[in-house]
C-alpha cells in the first residue's frame, strides 16, 4: 500500500481498476467474504492510519505505516483523531461481537480473528487483540492493488470476517544440523507472519551441534556451538541473541518454542560433558547424518543435574509457555529407561512454569504419575497437560491416541504432508526423500483431522510443518524448499476445511510469489502451479 498523487489522479485510477476480493487474492483463504458493489478504495494522497491509544493498537499501527512507507517513499501518519476524509486505514480493538464472531467461538481464537470491511472512503480493520490486527493488516495488504496514478494502491468494496481454524499453526526449523543466524530467522518470522502463522519450534540441539548458550553449562555452546554437518560453520545464539529474536517474533505475535531434544540426539551434549558417558570421556564430534546412536543414561549421576540445568535455564530465558523436548528416535534404549529420563524432563519443566511437548515418541511416557511423594500431584497434571507431536505415519497412532484420551494434545505434523525437507521431486537440488517427494499439493490436498482418526477433535492442538537441514546449507536452500509449500501448509492450518480448494488456491499462489520475489526469497516454480496465469 502506498500514499498517492493528487485527488484527481486517484479517482481516474479507481474508475479504470477492478481490484480483487480476498476470496480472489488472499491467503489463507478467509472464514466469511462478502463482496460489496460500488467503486474501490482508493489509497492515495491522504492515506494515514488512525487509531486509540491502546499499545497493541499503536503497535500494529506503527507496524501498517512503516509498510506504507516503504511502499511509497513517503511519510505515513498515525493518528488518534480523524476528520473523516476519504482514505482512512482505522485500527479499532472491540469485543467479539463487534468482530461479528458467532456466540462460542473459542475464546484464544477469538484473539486472531479480525474484521476488515471496506468502503469507498476507508477500511476499518477490527479485532479482540493485537494478533487480530496484524491478521488483519497482513489480509488489507494482499488485498491492495496498484492504481493506474503513480503510487496509488485500490482496495474492493467488501466484508471479510475471519478466525483461524487451529490455535497451534507451526513452522519447526532445524537449526542443530546447520546454524542459521538470527538476520535469517527474521527473514523467517516475517514469512510466517505474512502467512499468519504463529508458532517457531527452534530444533536447538542435536547431534551434530548445540546452539543456545545456557548460563549453567557455557561449555556446551562454547564446545558444541562450533560443529555442524559435513564440518560446515557452527554457531549458536547468545542470551542476547535469543532475547532479540523473542522480541522480534512477539512483535510479530509469533511464540517461539525451543526445542531441547533428548534422551536421544545428544551427541552435542555428549562432546562437551563428558560426565554424560559411561566412561567420563567426553564423545567425539559428530557430522554425519544418522540418526539413533547417542543417548543419556539415566543412571548417571551427571544426568539429572543436567537435566535440571539446562531445562530450567532454557525455561527462564523463554517467556512462552511451551518448551519441547525431542524425544524420538531413541533407539538403544530399553523402554523402562527412555519412560524415566522423559519423566525426568516433564517433571523440571513442569517446576519452571512450562508445558512440555514433545514428539510422538513421548505417549508412551504419559501414563500416570507412580509413588505417593509430594510431586506426585504435579507430575500427573504436567503428564496430562502434554502436548504430542505426530509426525511419523508409520507407527505410533495408538499410542498418541492413547495419549490423547488421556488428556494430551496434540499437533499434526504428518510427515509426507510437511516435512518441507523433502525434494519437490528427485531433480530438487537439495532436501531428503526418505518420506517420498511432497509437491504443493501434497501440502495442500490433506485434512488434518483424518490423519489421526481416534483422536478427538477438541484434542487436535493444531499443525506444524518441518524443515531439518541435513543438506540445507544457505538460506537459499532454506527458502528454496519452504517455499510456497509453507503458504500451502498455512491455509490448511488457518481456514476452513470447507473454503479450501486446490483449483483455487493454486490460482491464488502467484500474488504471494510475486511478493517473496520483491523481497529477496529463493522459491521453487512447481509444474503444479499456473504461474502465467
Amino acid at each position: 500500500m502506498a500514499q498517492g498523487t493528487e485527488g484527481t489522479s486517484d479517482a481516474r485510477s479507481a474508475a479504470h481498476a477492478q481490484p480483487p476480493t480476498a476470496t480472489d487474492a488472499v491467503t489463507p483463504i478467509p472464514a466469511h467474504v462478502e463482496p460489496r458493489a460500488g467503486d474501490p478504495l482508493v489509497l492515495g494522497s491522504g492515506a494515514r492510519v488512525v487509531t486509540s491509544t491502546d499499545p497493541q493498537a499503536v503497535a500494529i499501527a506503527v507496524l501498517v505505516a512503516g509498510r506504507m512507507e516503504r511502499a511509497s517513499d513517503r511519510s505515513i501518519a498515525v493518528v488518534h483523531e480523524d476528520d473523516g476524509s476519504p482514505g482512512a486505514v482505522v485500527l479499532r480493538l472491540a469485543d467479539a461481537a463487534a468482530v461479528g464472531l458467532p456466540p462460542g467461538t473459542d475464546a484464544g481464537l477469538a484473539q486472531e480473528a479480525y474484521r476488515l470491511e471496506v468502503t469507498d472512503r476507508s477500511v476499518v480493520l477490527t479485532a479482540v487483540a493485537g494478533a487480530g490486527l496484524l491478521n488483519a493488516a497482513r489480509t488489507l495488504q494482499q488485498l491492495a492493488e496498484p492504481g493506474e496514478a503513480p503510487g496509488t494502491w485500490l482496495v474492493a468494496r467488501q466484508l471479510v470476517v475471519d478466525v483461524p481454524r487451529f490455535a497451534w499453526r507451526g513452522l519447526c526449523l532445524d537449526v542443530a544440523r546447520h546454524f542459521f543466524g538470527v538476520d535469517v530467522l527474521r527473514r523467517v518470522v516475517d514469512v510466517m507472519a505474512s502467512l499468519k502463522l504463529n508458532v517457531l519450534h527452534l530444533h536447538l540441539t542435536d547431534d551434530q551441534g548445540w546452539r543456545i548458550d545456557v548460563p549453567s553449562r557455557p561449555e556446551l555452546a562454547d564446545v558444541s556451538g562450533k560443529t555442524a554437518v559435513g564440518d560446515d560453520p557452527g554457531g549458536f545464539y547468545t542470551a542476547q541473541d535469543w532475547t532479540q529474536l523473542l522480541a522480534y517474533a512477539e512483535s510479530r505475535h509469533i511464540t517461539v518454542v525451543p526445542e531441547i531434544d533428548l534422551p536421544g540426539h545428544v551427541n552435542a551434549a555428549l562432546h562437551a560433558v563428558g560426565e554424560l558417558t559411561p566412561g567420563g570421556r567426553p564423545a567425539r564430534a559428530y557430522t554425519g547424518i544418522d540418526v539413533g546412536f547417542s543417548r543419556l543414561h539415566a543412571d548417571l549421576p551427571a544426568t539429572r543435574p543436567f537435566l535440571r540445568d539446562v531445562l530450567g535455564d532454557v525455561a527462564a530465558m523463554t517467556p512462552g509457555p511451551w518448551v519441547h523436548i525431542g524425544g524420538d528416535e531413541v533407539l538403544t534404549m530399553e523402554p523402562a529407561e527412555y519412560r524415566t529420563l522423559v519423566r525426568a524432563a516433564v517433571e523440571e519443566l513442569a517446576a519452571a512454569g512450562k508445558t512440555v511437548v514433545g514428539w510422538q515418541e513421548i505417549a508412551s511416557a504419559l501414563d500416570g504419575a507412580e509413588g505417593d511423594g509430594p510431586g506426585r500431584a504435579a507430575l500427573e497434571e504436567a503428564l496430562a497437560g502434554a502436548i504430542v507431536q505426530y509426525w511419523d505415519e508409520r507407527e505410533g497412532a495408538e499410542e498418541v491416541t492413547r495419549a490423547a484420551d488421556q488428556g494430551a494434545r496434540v499437533i499434526l505434523s504428518p510427515a509426507t504432508r510437511v516435512y518441507l525437507d523433502m525434494r519437490y521431486d528427485a531433480a530438487t537440488p537439495v532436501g531428503l526423500d526418505w518420506a517420498g517427494h511432497v509437491e504443493v499439493r501434497d501440502s495442500y490436498d490433506w485434512e488434518p483431522l483424518e490423519v489421526l482418526p481416534g483422536v478427538p477433535a477438541d484434542r487436535v492442538l493444531g499443525v506444524e510443518a518441518a524443515l531439518w537441514t541435513e543438506t540445507v546449507r544457505t538460506a537459499e536452500d532454506l527458502f528454496l524448499l519452504l517455499l510456497p509449500r509453507l503458504a500451502a501448509v498455512a491455509e490448511v492450518a488457518w481456514s476452513p476445511a470447507a473454503r479450501r480448494d486446490w483449483e483455487a488456491f493454486r490460482r491464488r499462489l502467484p500474488r504471494q510469489t510475486r511478493r517473496w520475489t520483491e523481497e529477496g526469497y529463493t522459491w521453487y516454480p512447481s509444474p503444479q502451479v499456473p504461474w502465467s496465469h
